[in-house]
């Protein structure tokens, strides 16, 4: 294992030193001291690659990775897993704003609370779909444009007063699935989706997902109360066609 200690680093450095060490042939990386570099693992394209991180990372984390499998034992803040093709990202407490964007692959989970338009333009093609789950609550516009994958929204590991998701959930959603524990008024949710209950297919689906979070976030949590689950997916492929003039 290497270990880098990012104290006062320039975040190109970090970078630099992180790539150099895959190139050499490691295969495990402890990053410690991390005081918000940004774009840490950013493209890389790499299996069986592991970075656990010690401090907060800086903006666009695991950005267009493929492959590695990214730890951070602290929050994260904005774009973690920005159009990310694979690989798994785990973060051991809240995360920012556009968490998920674009993303194509892979595996992302924050046990905490996320902000705003987390999984955005989430994108799937064939068997390649992403999932990302949220052991806490999110802000406006969770799941904004989606057209694949599949977010899933457990309110678990907060007791805050506000609601699981934020206003205009699902907005112009048109591909991919939602999932969010507990009850979603219709007032968050945009005009081209529906709620429906959760069938025996999705519960075969999800248990296995929410097993290995609680388990890559060692936690222990009841959130195979299936029953309270809402499921959320597009009832139109053109929410706004009748809104434009030709």
């Amino acid at each position: 294992m290497t270990v880098i200690d990012a104290r006062g680093m320039y975040y190109r450095e970090l970078n630099q030193r992180l790539r150099e060490g895959i190139r050499q042939g490691e295969h495990h990386f402890r990053l410690v001291n991390v005081e918000g570099q940004r774009y840490i693992a950013d493209g890389i394209v790499a299996q069986g690659v592991r970075v656990d991180i010690y401090g907060v990372p800086g903006q666009d984390l695991a950005a267009f990775m493929d492959g590695p499998t990214v730890v951070v034992y602290n929050n994260a803040q904005d774009g973690v897993g920005n159009t990310m093709n694979g690989g798994k990202v785990v973060v051991h407490g809240l995360a920012g704003d556009v968490v998920g964007y674009g993303m194509r692959g892979g595996r992302l989970y924050v046990r905490d609370n996320v902000g705003y338009r987390v999984g955005i333009h989430l994108k799937g093609y064939q068997d390649q779909q992403p999932i990302l789950v949220v052991g806490g609550k999110a802000g406006n516009f969770f799941g904004e444009y989606m057209a694949g994958g599949y977010l899933i929204l457990l309110g678990a590991t907060t007791d805050d007063a506000r609601p699981v998701v934020g206003d205009y959930c699902a907005t112009g959603m048109h591909g991919g699935v939602i999932y969010i524990r507990g009850e979603v008024d219709p007032h968050y949710l945009g005009r081209e989706v529906r709620c429906f209950d959760l069938e025996e297919s999705d519960i075969k689906f999800l248990t296995p997902i929410l097993q290995d979070f609680l388990t890559e976030l060692d936690l222990d949590l009841a959130v195979f109360d299936f029953e309270r689950y809402t499921k959320i997916i597009p009832v139109s492929t053109r929410p706004y066609g009748q809104l434009y003039a030709y």
